[in-house]
């Protein structure tokens, strides 16, 4: 895999006040998003670790001039959220209180993890200590940037506990996080995620009748990313359901509805992941 690295002078306009770092395709790199007011501005999402933020932060400085910086994570998996300790001191951290607590739960050994994988990741993540945050939210947030009104949400857990929202209402941007993702198979990366809570909370973002989506990895696009999420998840769901019912087990089912998804969407990235989800779904179903 390629170096996890946020790329420069790639930055994209996605609306009138939303701006978009993508993420090249490129594994363990978000897609990043500048949201400019006429007072402050909003980052979302910032790379792994001081490395990468310093790259967002040569990109902001193309776009925004506003002293006033807000800072806020759509989950807490360090490739979202680690790059966030290169920011200026005065930055606003603001997150779910629930995110938070995965972070003081779990960020640390997640941390550990990704150090272990290369040599590379290890340097990123040397010395990274999770940033407390200014600010936290029970379920909803909202940040007046000066002509334009950030929503900040939380509907409960999907690919984690701690999964945000945030909706730019006069762009009709959304960013999804890893909620919804463009041509990536959706990770279930632990005990924590939910397929079942994931499908209801698809229906929350249908209901916000967004006209752009900046998934948490892919390209940027329109509001047909969510029913294709869940068109996915869906077909996961009853499948693992059906096999079940015929006596596969977890094991069985992950391993034939693998192969089946992998060849029904051929052009998705990481098909590793379909077993998991397969597991999750197998788990939830009675």
């Amino acid at each position: 895999q390629p170096v996890p690295l946020v790329q420069e002078n790639k930055t994209i306009r996605v609306s009138d006040h939303v701006y978009a770092i993508p993420d090249g395709r490129v594994n363990l790199v978000p897609n990043i998003g500048i949201i400019v007011g006429t007072r402050a501005t909003l980052i979302v999402d910032a790379g792994m670790g001081p490395r990468n933020g310093q790259a967002v932060l040569r990109e902001l400085a193309k776009i925004s001039k506003n002293a006033e910086l807000y800072f806020t994570t759509t989950h807490f998996h360090p490739e979202h959220m680690t790059g966030g300790q290169a920011f200026p001191a005065n930055t606003i951290v603001i997150r779910p209180e629930v995110q938070q607590e995965e972070v003081d739960r779990k960020q640390p050994e997640f941390i550990h993890n990704f150090s272990q994988r290369t040599p590379e990741m290890k340097a990123l993540l040397q010395d990274v200590k999770p940033r407390a945050p200014d600010i936290v939210f029970d379920r909803e947030a909202k940040l007046d940037l000066g002509g334009v009104t950030v929503r900040l949400l939380w509907f409960g857990p999907a690919h984690t506990r701690g999964d945000s929202f945030i909706f730019v209402e006069e762009d009709g941007v959304l960013f999804t996080g890893d909620v919804v993702i463009d041509r990536f198979f959706p990770i279930f990366p632990d005990a924590d995620a939910s397929g079942k809570n994931w499908l209801a909370i698809l229906d929350h973002l249908d209901e916000l009748q967004a006209h752009m989506i900046v998934p948490g990895h892919g390209e940027v696009g329109d509001a047909t990313l969510i029913g294709i999420e869940r068109t996915y998840l869906k077909a996961v769901q009853s499948r693992s359901v059906e096999l079940k019912a015929q006596g596969k087990s977890a094991d069985e089912t992950a391993k034939l509805l693998s192969a089946e998804f992998r060849a029904k969407y051929p052009d998705w990235d990481n098909p590793g992941w379909v077993a998991d989800a397969v597991k999750r779904f197998y788990a939830e179903s009675k």
